[in-house]
Order: structure tokens, then C-alpha cells, then sequence
């Protein structure tokens, strides 16, 4: 798998449709809606992208989307795009193949349905016309993180959850993971954010957590204030991280990316991050929170992380409010070697 800032050949998205990311009012679906679009429009502003649309919601997506955005038309449950489309790799020869995961909402919640979003991958792998390589593995694009030379992080409370795969051991994820993406080591962060493990969380996706920028760099998300549980959390996870080598051998460099100010959304402690972000051709699509200073601040880190990459950040609040961010929306395609 390569690592997500090698070129791409487009930005896949998914369109909202119904149920709690659309909400229950016409303010709620119109600010699901626009926030996705401008996720899009930012994203469209680098390199091509292209939007799953339910067969109920092309009207409606077609006055959201710029007009240069492509549509595709398939039943959709929801619209995490990182988690039910398919994860590109490169065969030996440079072509490219799309790994399909099994995804069954998060570890099979009461709440969640994706019947539908289960057939994703493998429609979006045929209208990129891209061969489908097929797993038993229950996973999500937002479960992993690579560096493109055969380093990949998970994390045990997902992988390893009894609702995705109650017979796996670390050993046969292993070895999943290196027929599928060729990983060569796989590091197994402990956990994840305190409200990842709530009832709609996904139990400890990696991309709330770190990102991999470039091959022996991590950018890790920390809470400095106390007064949150994710500061004992996220101190633990860098110290953890701190210790870790990958694939070279390597020891990261660990770059810390601080936690806006906002604690608690009213529904309970807040897992705003910036590491939740996309890389696209020449930028970097950002979450922001409405907090100039935090928001500037992790600007600023993200551009030197990325050198000769354009930061664009897009208010992120209406994502983490329905579960997640602009990583979890988006899923890269590669281009072809």
C-alpha cells in the first residue's frame, strides 16, 4: 500500500443519505450536506474527485457539488468513505488493486446498518477498473495507517475486537495485513480516544490518533489539558509511540499536534483532533473548529510536516458531531506506476 502522500488519480467521497448523519431536521441535513461538498470543493481544487450518491439523493447532491465533482450511483447506508470503499495497493508491475475488507458498521452495533455499504468497495474498484482482492478480514481504511514502505499501525480494541473478528490473533491479522497491503511490520497501538469507545464510536480507529506524513515521522494528536480524559490517553499513546521502530528500523520522530481548547460538545468529552486530515496533490485538507488560534497553530505544524503541500482547512465540527472527520470521509486512489 502506498503511503497516502504519493500521488493520487483521484479523491473518492460519499454523499449523505439518511439517518444520523443527515439528523432530524432540514438545518441538520443542509449543514451534513454542505459540509461534506465543501470537503469535496476543497479537495477538487487539487485533483480530481468523485462522489458515491445514493439513487435518493442525486437531485439533492447535484445542487451541493460543484459541477466539476463526478457522481457515481449506488445504494449507500451512510457515508464514510475511508471505511466502506475499497483500500488501493500496487501490485509488483505498478497496476493498481483494491483491497475489499469486510465491513460490518463498526463491529455489528444494534444501531448501525450496511448492507449496502458493504458492496461499496467493490463498486467503486469497478468503475475505477481496478481487480478486487478480497479479504475475511473485518477492517476500515480509518483502522490503519501506512508509510508506504511496508509500515502499517493498527490498534488492538479494533482489529482484534470480538464484533470484527472474534477468532483473530495478532499473528493471523499479521499475516492479513502482509498478503493484502505487504506490510512488513505492524505496529499495535494499545487504544484509542476516549469517545471512540461511546456507543456510535468505531473502538479505536488509528486515524483520530496518528498519521504517518512521511517514512520514519509521526504526527500524533495531543490533549494538553487535564481536565480531559484523552490527556492521560494521549500521553500514554506518544510515550508508547516514542518507543516504536518501523519497517527500516527506524525510531520515529514524534510531532505532537495539540487539541483545539473545546473540551465537552454538550454530549460529553470531545475527540477533536488534527491529525484526522487528507493529503491530496500538492495540499492538505485540514479539520478546523472554530478555534483561530489551535486551528492556525496545527496549520502551521501540517505545513512543515508536508513541505510544498498548500494547507486548505475546512470546518470540521458538523463531521465529529455525526462521528468523525475529513480522513474519515475521504479515500485516496493512487495512480498507477
Amino acid at each position: 500500500m502506498p503511503a497516502e502522500t504519493a500521488p493520487h488519480e483521484r479523491l473518492w467521497l460519499a454523499f449523505p443519505t439518511g439517518g444520523y448523519t443527515l439528523g432530524e431536521t432540514a438545518a441538520d441535513a443542509h449543514e451534513a450536506r454542505s459540509t461534506w461538498a465543501a470537503v469535496a470543493a476543497a479537495a477538487a481544487d487539487f485533483e480530481p474527485v468523485t462522489v458515491v450518491v445514493d439513487p435518493s439523493q442525486v437531485e439533492v447532491a447535484h445542487r451541493y457539488l460543484r459541477s466539476d465533482i463526478e457522481t457515481v450511483v449506488a445504494p449507500l447506508d451512510d457515508a464514510w468513505m475511508r471505511d466502506i470503499g475499497p483500500t488501493w495497493v500496487h501490485a509488483d508491475d505498478g497496476s493498481l488493486a483494491a483491497v475489499d475488507w469486510i465491513f460490518n458498521g463498526w463491529g455489528a452495533p444494534a444501531w448501525a446498518t450496511w448492507g449496502k455499504d458493504a458492496l461499496i468497495a467493490q463498486t467503486v474498484a469497478a468503475d475505477a477498473g481496478t481487480p478486487v482482492v478480497s479479504s475475511l478480514l473485518v477492517n476500515e481504511g480509518g483502522a490503519i495507517h501506512v508509510d508506504g514502505e511496508g509500515t502499517v499501525l493498527v490498534t488492538e480494541t479494533v482489529q482484534l475486537d470480538p464484533g470484527r473478528n472474534p477468532y483473530a490473533t495478532k499473528e493471523r491479522v499479521e499475516a492479513e495485513l502482509a498478503r493484502t497491503l505487504g506490510a512488513r511490520k505492524v505496529i499495535w497501538l494499545p487504544r484509542g480516544l476516549t469517545r471512540d469507545y461511546e456507543e456510535f464510536g468505531t473502538r479505536g480507529h488509528v486515524d483520530m490518533v496518528a498519521a504517518i506524513p512521511s517514512a520514519g515521522t509521526l504526527l500524533v494528536h495531543h490533549q494538553p489539558d487535564p481536565a480531559h480524559p484523552d490527556f492521560e490517553v494521549t500521553r500514554a499513546l506518544r510515550a508508547f509511540l516514542s518507543e516504536q521502530t518501523d519497517a527500516a528500523g527506524r525510531r520515529f520522530d514524534v510531532v505532537e499536534l495539540p487539541a483545539p481548547s473545546v473540551l465537552d460538545d454538550g454530549d460529553g468529552p470531545v475527540d477533536y483532533n488534527y491529525v484526522n486530515h487528507a493529503v491530496v496533490n500538492g495540499g492538505v485538507i485540514a479539520c478546523a473548529f472554530g478555534d483561530r488560534e489551535a486551528d492556525e497553530r496545527a496549520a502551521a505544524i501540517l505545513a512543515e510536516a508536508y513541505p510544498g503541500r498548500r494547507v486548505v482547512s475546512v470546518e470540521a465540527r458538523p463531521l465529529f458531531a455525526r462521528g468523525g472527520g475529513i480522513h474519515c470521509i475521504t479515500q485516496q486512489q493512487p495512480s498507477r506506476r
